[in-house]
C-alpha cells in the first residue's frame, strides 16, 4: 500500500505571520498559453512574529524574477523548499517585487488562474492564490489590492476584478486594460479576476443609508435570458440582511459571474462572486423548482459572506466553520423567511436536517470524522465538508436556540463591533455570543472540539397522583478517530407535551410560577444525565421531543406506533409531525429488509401498514398544510437513511424492501394519489413561488408513486405530462416516471429529451443523472454513457452528473455482488486524480465507510481502495482520503 509522506498541519502549531502585507499591486498580461504576472507587495515586520524571515508559498508557478527593496535577489539570497520560498534576515519594511509565468489553458485543477470555454477565471480558496504568484498565502494576512488587467480586446472585451473600476482604456496594440481597486483589506483567498466575452444584466439599488449600488450578473452570450432569478435572489438577499441583521452592502458595485467549469458551487470573492452556472442560470425551460430554490440559497449564501467571511474572516483554515457554518445558517434562515408560512418553513428545516442525517451523520461515524474546528489536516480542500458547513450551521443555530432570536442578534452585533476587518477564531464568535447574552458558554466549546454525533436517550415517568411528569435525558458520544472519550456536550433539547385531545400543555418546571407557562421549553442538557420535572400534568401526555430538531443529535425514545401516529396527526411542531411519520415508515422498512435478508416472502399483511396509511390519509387530506409539507410526509426515508439504521448494510435488500413498500402504498393510496395529481395542477405561466412549487412537488411525488404500478393508465399519465409539460420540473418528473416503468415510449422520450436540450449543458447534466440513478442502470450502461459525445471527465458538473450520481445515488446497482461497481469506482478515482484532485478526493469518499457493509462487499471494497492506494503519484487530496479510509484506527 502506498503511504503518503505529506506532513499533517496542526492547529496547535499556529504562529502569527512574521510579516504583514499592507498593499498588493498586481499586473496581469493575460494569454491562455503564457500569462505573465507582476506583483508588488509592501510588507512590514509583524511585532507578534517569531523571526525576520519572510515565507512565501507557490504551487506549479514559474518564478521569473524576485526583487526586494529595488534590488534583484540572487538564488543565494533565498531558499526554495518544495512549495515554500524563504527570505531570511529581511529588513523591518520591505517592498517585494515578484514576476511569475503561468499556463492557464493547461490548468485542469481549476484552482488559481484557468481557462474555461475561452474565458479566464480564478478560484483561490483555499490555497489557489499561490498558483498565481509567490505570496504569504494564508487567511490572516490581509491587504488592500490594486489590480491591472491587460488583454487582447477582441478576445477578452470584459476585464473584471475585486472592488471598484478606477480606469480603463486602449493600449494601442489591439489590447486594452482595466484598473481595479478594492477599498477593503482582504486575504489572498478572496482575490478574483475574470476576463472574456461576457454580457451582463444590471440593476441599481438604493440602500437605507442612501448609497447607490450597481448589481451585475455576468454570463456568456446566449444566457442572458437565464439571469433574472439570480438577480432577484441577490436583491432579496441584500434586503433581508439589512432587515434581519442591519448589514448593508458596503461596495459601490457587486458582481456575480457564471462559469461552466467550477469545482464548487460558488465563491464569495469580495465584490466579484464567481459561480458555477448551476447556481445562476434558470428559466422555466431548463430549471426545476429545486434549481430555483438552490439558486436563491447559494446567491444568498455568497452574498452573506460579504460580512460573515469577508469583513470578518478566519484566522486560519482550522476556523473554516467560523465563516461557513455561520453563513450556511444565515442562508437557511433567509430561504425559510422567503417561504413565510409555518409548514413551509418546516419544509426548509426538514430539507436541511435530511442533508445532515444522510451526509454528516455518516461522516461523523466514519474514518473522516473530524470536529467542527479540526485539529489537523494534510490537504485543506478535504475539509470543505458537511461537518464544517452543515453541522457548523447547527452549532450556530443552537446559539439562537439558547439565546433567543433577539439575543442572537445582539451577539452578532457585538461580533462585528469587536472584529470588523479582522481574521479571528471560533472562540471569538463564541465569546461575543456569551458576552452579549450574559451566558457562560464555556462548555459549548465542545461542539467545536469534539467529533461525533451525540446520542440522547430519553426516559419518561408520569405520577398521576402528584400530577408530575419527569423527562430524563442522558447523553453519550461514540469514539471517533483520535478521540476515544468524549466529555458531555451542552445540548438544547426543545420539548412539548400533548394532551389526549392533541392540544399542547403548558410546561411548568418544578419550583416555577405557573403563570403564562410556554408550551415549548428548551431543556439544557449539560451533564451525562439530568431529570426535568414538570408539574400540573394530570393525564398522561405524549412527549414531543427535540422540536424543530434543536440539536444535531440522535434521539432515542421508545415511542409506540400509536404515539407516533398521534404525533403525526396532532403535533403543533411541524418538524416533529413529519419526524413521527418517518419513524413509523422506518420501522416498517427495516422489518421488510430483515424479511428479505432472511428470504421470507413479503406480503401486504406482514408489512403492517394500517396505522401508517391511516394517518397518511388524514395528512394528505389536510388542506391547511402546505402542499410541500404533504409532499415531505409522503416521501419515504431514503435508502441511505435506512442504511444508517443498520449495523450491517445490505444495499440490495434495502432497495427491494423499499420498492415493495412503495408499490404497496401506491396500491393502497391509488385513489388519493390520482386525486392529488388532479388537484395540484399549475396551469398558466410558470412561477417558482413556494405555493406553486409545492403543488408541483406533491403532484409529481404522487405520480412517481403511481408509476410503481406500471400499468397502462400510469404510463399514459406520465406520457401525457411529458408531452404537455411547460416547465422542466414537470418534464423531468414525467421522464423519470417513464424511465422507471416498462412504458413503451420511455426510450423515445429519453432520446427526444436529449435532442431538444443538447445545447443546454445544465439540462444534459440532468439527463445523465437521471439515467445514472435509474434502477435499470448497471456499470456497463454507465461505461456506455461515458462514451457519449456529450460526456467529459474534465468538467466537474458532467463528472458529478454521471459518475458521482451512479456511485452515490444508485446503491443497489453500484454495490453489485460481483464488485463491478467498486472496480469502476477505482478506475474513475484514479483517472480524475490526474485531472482534478479535488473532484477525485470527493469521489473517493464513496467508500470511506466500507467496514459497515456485509463481509462479501467489504472485501471487494477493500481491494478497490488498496488498488487506488498502490497507484503512484497520487495527489495529497486523494492520498489523505484513501489512507484514512484504510487506517485501522
Amino acid at each position: 500500500m502506498r503511504t503518503d509522506t505529506s506532513p499533517a498541519i496542526l492547529r496547535s502549531n499556529y504562529a502569527p505571520p512574521n510579516y504583514l502585507v499592507d498593499t498588493v499591486e498586481l499586473g496581469f498580461d493575460l494569454d491562455p498559453a503564457l500569462t505573465r504576472v507582476a506583483a508588488r507587495l509592501t510588507m512590514r515586520r509583524n511585532p507578534d512574529g517569531r523571526s525576520n524571515e519572510i515565507v512565501l508559498y507557490g504551487d506549479a508557478v514559474e518564478l521569473v524574477a524576485l526583487r526586494m527593496n529595488g534590488k534583484p535577489l540572487t538564488r543565494r539570497a533565498y531558499r526554495l523548499n518544495g512549495g515554500e520560498l524563504h527570505i531570511p534576515n529581511a529588513p523591518d519594511e520591505v517592498t517585494l517585487e515578484i514576476e511569475t509565468a503561468l499556463q492557464p489553458d493547461a490548468n485542469t485543477s481549476l484552482m488559481g488562474l484557468y481557462v474555461s470555454n475561452g474565458n479566464f477565471f480564478t478560484q483561490c480558496e483555499a490555497e489557489g492564490f499561490r498558483k498565481i504568484t509567490w505570496f504569504p498565502d494564508r487567511p490572516d494576512v490581509m491587504a488592500r489590492y490594486t489590480v491591472m488587467l491587460r488583454a487582447d480586446k477582441r478576445a477578452y472585451p470584459v476585464l473584471l476584478s475585486n472592488g471598484n473600476l478606477v480606469e480603463e482604456g486602449d493600449l494601442g496594440d489591439g489590447r486594452h486594460y482595466a484598473l481595479w481597486e478594492d477599498p477593503f483589506m482582504k486575504p489572498s483567498y478572496l482575490f478574483a479576476l475574470v476576463a472574456g466575452k461576457l454580457v451582463c444584466q444590471e440593476e441599481r439599488i438604493t440602500q437605507p443609508s442612501g448609497r447607490e449600488a450597481l448589481l451585475q450578473v455576468w454570463v456568456e452570450e446566449g444566457n442572458l435570458d437565464k439571469t433574472q432569478h439570480a438577480m432577484d435572489s441577490l436583491v432579496n438577499s441584500i434586503r433581508w440582511d439589512e432587515a434581519r441583521f442591519g448589514l448593508e452592502l458596503d461596495l459601490d458595485r457587486f458582481m456575480i459571474v457564471a462559469v461552466g467549469d467550477f469545482n464548487m458551487g460558488a465563491m464569495e470573492n469580495k465584490g466579484l462572486n464567481i459561480f458555477n452556472t448551476k447556481y445562476v442560470l434558470a428559466n422555466p425551460r431548463i430549471a426545476t423548482d429545486a434549481d430555483y430554490a438552490n439558486i436563491e440559497a447559494v446567491v444568498g449564501h455568497e452574498y452573506f459572506h460579504n460580512w460573515t467571511g469577508n469583513r470578518v474572516t478566519c484566522r486560519d483554515w482550522f476556523q473554516l466553520s467560523l465563516k461557513e457554518g455561520l453563513t450556511v445558517f444565515r442562508d437557511q434562515e433567509f430561504s425559510a423567511d422567503m417561504v413565510g408560512t409555518d409548514s413551509g418553513r418546516a419544509v426548509k428545516r426538514i430539507d436541511d436536517v435530511r442533508v445532515l442525517r444522510q451526509a454528516q451523520f455518516p461522516e461523523d461515524a466514519g474514518p473522516m470524522a473530524h470536529p467542527v474546528r479540526p485539529d489537523s489536516y494534510v490537504e485543506i480542500s478535504n475539509f470543505y465538508t458537511v461537518t464544517i458547513y452543515e453541522k457548523g450551521s447547527e452549532v450556530v443555530r443552537m446559539y439562537q436556540t439558547l439565546l433567543g432570536r433577539d439575543g442572537f442578534r445582539k451577539g452578532m452585533d457585538l461580533y462585528f463591533e469587536r472584529h470588523d476587518g479582522q481574521a479571528v477564531t471560533c472562540d471569538d464568535f463564541r465569546a461575543a455570543m456569551a458576552d452579549a447574552g450574559g451566558r457562560n458558554l464555556d462548555q459549548f466549546e465542545r461542539w467545536y472540539s469534539q467529533a461525533g454525533t451525540p446520542r440522547v436517550t430519553v426516559a419518561t415517568r408520569h405520577d398521576i397522583e402528584a400530577g408530575t411528569y419527569d423527562i430524563t435525558l442522558a447523553q453519550s458520544c461514540p469514539p471517533t478517530p483520535g478521540q476515544k472519550t468524549k466529555l458531555p456536550f451542552h445540548i438544547p433539547v426543545k420539548v412539548g407535551l400533548l394532551a389526549a385531545t392533541g392540544a399542547d400543555l403548558p410546561l411548568v418546571l418544578e419550583g416555577e410560577d405557573a403563570a403564562s407557562a410556554p408550551t415549548t421549553r428548551v431543556l439544557e442538557l449539560t451533564e451525562a444525565s439530568q431529570t426535568f420535572r414538570f408539574t400540573g400534568i394530570e393525564g398522561k401526555p405524549v412527549p414531543s421531543l427535540l422540536r424543530d430538531f434543536s440539536a444535531p443529535v440522535i434521539l432515542e425514545y421508545d415511542y409506540s406506533d400509536d404515539e407516533l401516529a398521534f404525533l403525526m396527526a396532532n403535533d403543533s411542531d411541524p418538524f416533529n409531525r413529519w419526524e413521527a411519520g418517518q419513524r413509523l415508515a422506518t420501522r416498517r422498512l427495516l422489518t421488510l429488509t430483515r424479511m428479505v435478508q432472511d428470504q421470507e416472502p413479503m406480503r401486504e399483511t406482514t408489512a403492517n401498514l394500517e396505522t401508517y396509511t391511516a394517518v397518511l390519509h388524514k395528512t394528505l387530506d389536510d388542506a391547511t398544510l402546505d402542499p410541500s409539507f404533504r409532499e415531505m410526509v409522503l416521501t419515504l426515508p431514503s435508502e441511505g437513511m435506512l442504511a444508517e439504521q443498520m449495523d450491517v448494510i445490505t444495499p440490495q435488500e434495502i432497495h427491494t424492501a423499499r420498492q415493495f413498500m412503495r408499490r404497496l402504498l401506491a396500491r393502497t393510496l391509488r385513489n388519493e394519489l390520482v386525486q392529488l395529481v388532479d388537484l395540484n395542477q399549475t396551469p398558466g405561466d410558470y412561477s417558482p413561488d413556494a405555493l406553486s412549487a409545492g403543488k408541483r412537488g406533491l403532484k409529481n411525488v404522487a405520480m412517481l408513486y403511481l408509476s410503481e404500478l406500471d400499468d397502462t393508465d400510469t404510463h399514459a399519465m406520465a406520457q401525457a405530462q411529458y408531452d404537455q409539460a411547460s416547465n422542466m420540473t414537470d418534464r423531468i418528473a414525467a421522464l423519470s416516471a417513464l424511465q422507471n416503468s416498462s412504458a413503451p415510449g420511455r426510450q423515445d422520450a429519453l432520446e427526444r429529451f436529449y435532442t431538444e436540450f443538447e445545447d443546454e449543458p445544465l439540462v444534459i447534466d440532468k439527463w445523465f443523472a437521471l439515467q445514472a440513478t435509474s434502477p435499470a442502470t448497471d456499470v456497463a450502461a454507465v461505461r456506455a454513457l461515458m462514451r457519449h459525445p456529450a460526456f467529459s471527465m474534465k468538467n466537474p458538473n458532467r463528472a458529478r452528473s454521471l459518475i458521482f450520481s451512479f456511485c452515490n445515488g444508485n446503491p443497489s446497482r453500484f454495490h453489485a455482488a460481483d464488485g463491478s461497481g467498486y472496480r469502476f469506482w477505482a478506475e474513475q478515482v484514479i483517472a480524475l486524480d490526474a485531472i482534478n484532485p479535488q473532484v477525485s478526493a470527493r469521489l473517493a469518499r464513496t467508500l470511506d465507510r466500507w467496514r459497515k457493509y456485509a463481509p462479501a462487499l467489504q472485501s471487494q471494497m477493500q481491494d478497490a481502495l488498496q488498488r487506488v492506494a498502490a497507484t503512484p503519484k497520487l495527489s495529497k487530496d486523494l492520498s489523505e482520503v484513501i489512507n484514512k479510509s484504510l487506517a485501522t484506527d
